[in-house]
């Protein structure tokens, strides 16, 4: 490879695109790494933003080389917005454990929903950032794509720490967050190529309406599963 091209102004240019559309997409990913690891010692909690972080990275990675082909695959995105779905409701539920759950701590499990969840939201993060790599010189294209990521890793590191302390003294941010993954699904479940063409024919605005019903079904669900709980611990 051409060390020239590394000084060239096309690849810098791509690579601040990289990392500025890490910046932008890397919200929505501190926040399930908050919400994932907010139930841990503090010290678990730096691991597990740490490990959830380096593997939502290497996961945006792969996703990134193989974007275009998974995207055109028919109810893939379906299947993610169920697990998203999922997710959101389950984070929204545990929300309401007592202090005394924290010495169980399971940082793996914690690390576990923060894979997943990211390799769900990836699916269209992923797209910005491979187009992003096509402005560089050819033959840098994947170089850029594994520095780029690198890169945004302090950046939700960064972002997930901070919204900890956040939630600590603003609870409601829990459910902030909790609702952003229901929006996200069901934004996610209308693109899918299998019924997209349908369901923009069937709805005037199919993604703002099956991006309510995604925050209205992690809120209900998440609430109404957290309050049984508590009713359970209480009996």
């Amino acid at each position: 490879m051409d060390f020239l091209v590394f000084s060239g102004p096309a690849f810098w240019a791509a690579l601040l695109s990289i990392i500025v559309a890490n910046i932008l997409l890397s919200g929505d990913n501190a926040v399930v790494i908050a919400l994932a690891s907010r139930n841990l010692p503090p010290v678990q909690q730096k691991k597990a933003i740490f490990w959830g972080s380096a593997a939502a990275i290497i996961s945006r990675v792969v996703l990134t080389i193989t974007a275009v082909q998974l995207l055109t695959l028919p109810y893939l995105k379906i299947i993610g917005a169920i697990l998203l779905l999922y997710i959101g409701v389950q984070l929204l539920a545990d929300s309401g454990e007592e202090e005394d759950m924290h010495a169980h701590p399971n940082i793996w499990g914690a690390i576990r929903t923060i894979l997943v969840a990211d390799l769900v939201m990836s699916l269209d993060n992923v797209l910005a950032v491979a187009a992003a790599a096509q402005k560089g010189p050819e033959e840098t294209r994947l170089l850029l794509l594994i520095i780029g990521l690198g890169l945004s890793i302090p950046l939700i590191i960064f972002g997930s720490a901070l919204l900890l302390k956040v939630m600590d003294r603003f609870p409601i941010i829990i459910t902030l967050g909790a609702g952003l993954l229901g929006l996200l699904a069901g934004g996610m479940l209308v693109e899918d190529p299998a019924i997209k063409e349908s369901m923009q024919a069937a709805f005037e605005d199919a993604h703002m309406i099956f991006e309510g019903i995604g925050v209205a079904i992690v809120l209900l669900v998440g609430t109404y599963l957290k309050k049984k709980q508590k009713h359970k611990e209480a009996a």
